[in-house]
């Protein structure tokens, strides 16, 4: 076994039997210490934090499982301690103390999120009590929120197509799932690459653990590395509190590195360095810290023209591609078209509440002859600004967008529409209704669904389509 695959085991195994951890946050030193005194034999971790600043920190870099937080501190005062700790983790529960007990304070902190609210003087028992039942509850929720992951990890993120080019890019997810191996994913913005990534988290051993994801377009290169590795207060101007990285948020899960090839020159050497050795430091830290996450990585552009360009390195390169996962643009796989046109209909007509149930013929083959630049996204969203429009039972050229309207002849009625139930189904439905709506004309037809007539005739007699 490998030290690394050790190491994982062992931290597993003791997280498996780690008590919960109950942090107390108290400026007052003799109030801190009778209360952890008063907490002293229960089968929980208690830690202390002298001021409200550190018990920020240690929220941020920790599992706290509940806060027991004095409410008047100086700087920050309990509210905002809660305010960030249910931030941080929404299962944190938080109980909130204070000699100044009001109503209002008692509102407040209740609405914010509090899981109870005790004045001083309180009484021994009631302050057992409602920690024993804020940590019961925390297990609880966290137990729940595991049995969710786990029932719908293989279900929660629907790739959607039938074509030849999908069927490829499935067998590459469930490789990728089953081994704990780096991931490149390639394809023009729009075509759906974090939802691939997010598939191979999902169906692997670390669907438990956090999906992080980091644009690295998005993040300005003065701060990237902040955000990646984290940093220790006093490390730069601005730094006025220790802040964990999304390499330790991502810690038995997966980070996830979108447009990698904005990456700097330099911001790509410390990210090999990293995926070379497994350990990185916090910004002003000397301590050495472990890596234990998967990293995946996207890419909207050539990797290997950049190399070629000295934009990208190849080390970097060959380390992040051991899978590369190639998803082609949707004007590649036309025939997904269809297919994903009714998913969002059905996806977005539920969630608009909208009695819409199917897409004209028409639609269709405008949709079939557009060449969608924004790819997957693109359609999505053409279909919700349909929906939003539309107040007929299917969606018709009326609400289609005027850029697909160009050189298409607008019909004298409605066509009706048949929600298919299987990609043949809707192929001979569609073969049939331009048929028809080209009044048998199979050389317009074969035109329309960008096929040849020779194509067009086996098809038809494939699914026993006549003429009229």
């Amino acid at each position: 076994m490998s030290e690394a695959l050790s190491v994982t085991l062992e931290r597993d195994e003791a997280a498996k039997e780690a008590q919960p951890v109950v942090l107390i946050a108290e400026d007052d030193v003799n109030m801190r210490e009778l209360i952890a005194t008063m907490l002293e034999d229960m089968p929980i971790t208690v830690i202390q934090a002298t001021s409200s600043q550190q018990a920020l920190d240690y929220i941020e870099s920790e599992r706290i499982d509940v806060v027991v937080t004095d409410l008047c501190m100086p700087k920050v005062d309990g509210l905002e301690v809660l305010r960030f700790a249910r931030n941080h983790d929404h299962l944190t529960q938080v109980i909130m103390i204070t000699g100044y007990g009001t109503v209002e304070s008692a509102v407040d902190s209740l609405k914010a999120g509090a899981f109870d609210y005790i004045s001083k003087p309180f009484d021994n028992t009631e302050l057992r009590h409602t920690v024993e039942t804020a940590v019961e509850h925390n297990r609880l929720a966290r137990e729940n929120k595991s049995l969710r992951q786990k029932g719908g990890a293989s279900n929660d993120i629907d790739i959607v197509g039938r074509s030849a080019p999908m069927d490829e890019i499935d067998k590459l997810i469930h490789a990728a799932a089953a081994y704990d191996c780096g991931v490149l994913i390639s394809g023009e913005s729009g075509c759906g690459k974090e939802m691939v990534a997010r598939k191979i988290h999902n169906l692997s051993e670390r669907s438990e653990g956090n999906f992080v994801a980091l644009n690295c377009a998005a993040v300005p290169e003065s701060i990237i590395e902040s955000e990646l590795f984290g940093y220790m207060r006093g490390a730069f101007t601005g730094a006025e509190r220790n802040k964990q990285g999304l390499l330790e948020k991502a810690n038995g899960g997966t980070l996830f590195l979108d447009e990698i090839n904005n990456a700097s020159l330099g911001f790509q050497a410390k990210l090999l360095r990293v995926l070379q050795d497994g350990t990185y430091y916090r910004i002003g830290d000397t301590e050495l810290r472990e890596m234990d996450a998967r990293v995946m990585a996207a890419s909207n552009r050539s990797l290997q023209e950049l190399i070629d360009n000295e934009e990208f390195r190849q080390d970097l390169y060959y380390r992040l591609k051991v899978i590369e996962i190639d998803i082609p643009s949707l004007r590649e796989r036309r025939s997904d078209i269809p297919v994903l046109a009714h998913y969002f209909l059905h996806k977005h007509s539920k969630r608009l509440g909208k009695p819409v149930t199917g897409i004209s013929t028409k639609v269709l083959g405008a949709f079939m002859r557009h060449d969608w630049p924004g790819n997957v996204r693109e359609l999505e969203n053409v279909i919700q600004r349909m929906l939003i429009l539309s107040t007929e039972e299917s969606l018709n050229e009326d609400v289609l967008p005027p850029e697909f309207r160009e050189g298409m002849e607008l019909p004298t009625r409605a066509l009706d529409c048949m929600p298919p139930q299987s990609l043949e189904e809707l192929e001979a439905f569609f073969i049939q209704k331009t048929l028809r709506e080209q009044d048998g004309d199979r050389t317009m037809t074969a035109e329309i669904l960008r096929i040849d007539k020779s194509t067009l005739w086996r098809k038809m007699k494939r699914y026993g389509i006549t003429e009229a």
